[in-house]
């Protein structure tokens, strides 16, 4: 069992409901953590809440109104770690890809994590402690075909998190990205029908051929893997960890 070291602190996931959110936040709250789980879903949001004693933030933070709120900077003033992990994908062509769903792309992954970050950076300043975790990808560090929009709002975030942690770095505040491979969520399940029409192979096909072929471990990587990792990172241990990126993904980038 995790030993409770994050007693006393407020962390808030986005894209909390589920996949490698709903890990993160269970992660956090039994290191003791209260966790705020954010998510445009109210009912996978508060469900989990329910379950870890924690509070639901039914938001979307695609929408700029939203997040240009004072109230919104006045509500994040508390945070003591912030996990930007919520994301879409999108696969497409350039010169298919439609300019509107690109900057939807910027805007939740990029803009927000941004947004997010100058809201709760003045708190961990003034307490003298703060944990940033970007949860970027190995899209992060390597481009793949067909994912012009996800690939570079991972590298924008890349830059924001060492950027993130150069500023916070002499006020006890740290900022990593954690990279995993494909991670067994319903966002990669999606995209197997997706990516066997625009590669044209069998759906069978899509894990071997596609998704794993870069992996030196040929499985998929699991939320609570990522979690575990996010996990470390908060903690009292990882204090001299800032402006990292922590590759999870089976080798993929070693190449």
């Amino acid at each position: 069992m995790t030993a409770p070291t994050l007693r006393g602190r407020r962390a808030l996931v986005t894209g909390g409901g589920a996949g490698i959110g709903a890990a993160i936040a269970r992660e956090l709250a039994g290191r003791g953590a209260h966790v705020i789980v954010a998510d445009r879903d109210a009912a996978a949001a508060e469900a989990l809440a329910r379950e870890l004693e924690g509070t639901p933030w039914i938001v979307d933070l695609a929408d700029r109104d939203v997040l240009a709120d004072d109230t919104f900077t006045a509500g994040l003033s508390k945070i003591d770690i912030l996990v930007n992990n919520a994301g879409i994908q999108r696969l497409d062509a350039i010169q298919d890809f439609d300019p509107e769903a690109f900057r939807f792309i910027l805007r939740l992954m990029l803009e927000a994590p941004f947004l997010l970050i100058r809201a709760v950076l003045p708190g961990m300043y003034e307490r003298g402690f703060g944990r940033v975790v970007n949860v970027s990808s190995v899209h992060g560090l390597r481009a793949s075909p067909f994912k012009s929009a996800y690939v570079t709002a991972k590298h924008g975030l890349e830059g924001l998190s060492k950027t993130t942690a150069l500023e916070g770095g002499p006020y006890g505040v740290t900022s990593n990205c954690v990279n995993p491979g494909y991670v067994r969520t319903a966002l990669v399940e999606k995209q197997l029908a997706e990516q066997a029409a625009i590669h044209r192979i069998p759906e069978s096909e899509v894990l071997e051929k596609i998704l794993l072929t870069e992996s030196a471990i040929k499985r998929l990587v699991e939320p609570h893997e990522v979690a575990s990792l996010v996990g470390w990172l908060t903690s009292d241990d990882a204090a001299m960890v800032t402006g990292a990126s922590y590759t999870m993904d089976g080798g993929w980038s070693a190449r």
